[in-house]
């Protein structure tokens, strides 16, 4: 806007400056001798276009300082990429950059985007009796608050077994997100070369010192979403096999916490032996 003022007072001025050159070589025509008329006149002229050349100067200038201004980019900060999860990059639920794969080769897959091979045709008869096999109960374990649960270790030892050890693999799809208490990332599983499922894990933390550890329970805990697409150990989501499989094979019991002498009840299988420090069992 400032630009624009300028440039119409630079142009009024210079029709006001030709304007007067004109009505002084006029008045001068009718009361001056020949001679001074002719010196008089050349020196307004003169001077009459040494203010316009300045006044056209001014305004080049001007409207190359606009062109300029309108090309101009506000430059934006530089993105500061978290580095080790602490004070902002990485805790309170900033992601940590670890640099997820960008596939150049021809030919290679970028699990971190790509859904290739994603419900293409089912697996062969060998490999879905292995995935769907019913769970042996001597594998299943019970936490104390009553939730039973596959070891993680398990699904492993199912998918090797199902598609050959290297035959399947678990790829990342997002960064490692540290929050306050809770690490979480997601993640794809892959089989044969096809997605199969993808998941996020979690994994909850209590001191900065566990952050490594919890990443790597959280991919664990992918893991056994991604296998519940493939059916692996599918009665763990099933009521009824949960109220029967404790029926048959835990125990609620009474236990006293020793440091603070408060009595709770806890679950613990049949064929376990009873809690230990720092619980004592009824």
């Amino acid at each position: 806007m400032n630009i624009q003022l300028t440039r119409s007072l630079l142009s009024a001025s210079k029709r006001t400056l030709q304007l007067n050159t004109r009505r002084n070589l006029s008045l001068t025509s009718t009361s001056r001798p020949t001679t001074l008329l002719t010196a008089h006149s050349k020196l307004q002229k003169a001077h009459a276009s040494t203010q316009a050349d300045l006044a056209n100067e001014a305004l080049a200038e001007l409207s190359a300082s606009e062109a300029t201004s309108s090309q101009t980019q506000v430059p934006t900060a530089p993105t500061q990429t978290p580095s080790n999860g602490t004070n902002g990059n990485g805790l309170n639920g900033a992601p940590i950059t670890d640099a997820l794969f960008s596939v150049s080769e021809p030919g290679v897959t970028d699990w971190s985007r790509s859904y290739y091979g994603l419900s293409v045709e089912p697996f062969s008869k060998e490999v879905a009796e292995v995935l769907l096999a019913p769970l042996e109960p001597m594998d299943v374990e019970v936490k104390p608050d009553g939730l039973i649960y596959l070891p993680e270790i398990k699904y492993r030892r199912i998918l090797n077994k199902a598609f050959g050890p290297g035959g399947w693999g678990l790829a990342p799809r997002s960064e490692t997100n540290v929050g306050p208490k809770i690490v979480s990332r997601e993640y794809a599983l892959v089989c044969l070369g096809r997605l199969v499922a993808i998941a996020r894990g979690e994994q909850a933390y209590f001191d900065r010192d566990g952050i490594a550890t919890a990443t790597e329970a959280c991919k664990s805990n992918a893991l056994m979403r991604c296998c519940k697409d493939l059916g692996v150990a599918s009665e763990l989501w099933d009521p009824r096999f949960i109220r029967e499989f404790k029926a048959e094979h835990c125990v609620e019991v009474f236990a006293e916490h020793l440091p603070s002498k408060r009595k709770k009840k806890l679950w613990r299988r049949k064929d376990q032996p009873k809690f230990d420090y720092p619980f004592k069992e009824s």
